[in-house]
């Protein structure tokens, strides 16, 4: 194998190994009796620029990190969303309900099963929003799994990604990185990754096996 060949694959899981993010908030949206326009501009006020100045206490950052619990998250949402359509939504549960939505993606699990089975060390790196993840499966998938709030950081904060390589036992040159939003693929590039930006299963699979250097299909 070249020196330039990758060894080390670190993959996220909402929008990577399910199935869209987009469309499992429409989903919930529209069987929970959420207005997508009004989900979205609270979400908007929150998130603010990816690569921008954090504000002192952002409420999805807090969440990532585990600084905030759900109950407490939804009642904020719930208030926020109240506030700006002037309709009552109910906090309970409310994330917990959207959460039902996601779908594996099996041929995206499947290709980081045989990564793994091929000799390249995997991991998982996800923001998480208090949610309890379906772990089945994982241990023949991962040799890491950092989830931020257990660990107390979020991408797309360099020490996340600084902690699960030190815990791959791999520098960041060795490792491609795999997400859906283009501000964590950016960071984790600044790191010293490789980047990949999913969006299909197809081409992250003919990118992945052009860096490894291997069939993974």
């Amino acid at each position: 194998m070249s020196e330039n060949v990758l060894s080390g694959l670190i993959v996220d899981w909402g929008g990577v190994l399910t199935g869209p993010m987009r469309a499992v908030v429409e989903s919930w949206a529209h069987s929970d009796g959420i207005d997508l326009d009004t989900y979205s501009a609270s979400m908007a006020n929150w998130f603010g620029e990816p690569v921008g100045q954090e504000a002192l206490l952002n409420p999805i950052h807090a969440l990532e990190r585990g600084e905030l619990a759900l109950p407490d998250f939804e009642v904020m949402l719930a208030e926020d969303m109240s506030r700006r359509s002037g309709r009552h939504y109910e906090a309970n549960g409310l994330l917990t309900r959207m959460f039902d939505h996601f779908e594996h993606a099996q041929d995206m699990n499947g290709l980081v099963r045989r990564a793994r089975e091929r000799g390249i060390r995997t991991a998982l790196l996800s923001n998480s929003w208090g949610n309890d993840y379906p772990r089945d499966g994982w241990d023949d998938m991962f040799d890491v799994v950092v989830i931020s709030g257990e660990v107390g950081m979020r991408k797309p904060e360099a020490r996340i990604f600084e902690h699960t390589l030190e815990l791959l036992g791999m520098a960041a040159s060795e490792c491609a990185f795999v997400d859906d939003l283009a501000h964590n693929v950016a960071a984790a590039v600044n790191v010293g990754m490789v980047g990949v930006r999913h969006v299909s299963y197809d081409s992250t699979l003919t990118e992945l096996q052009a860096l490894f250097d291997v069939d993974l299909s």
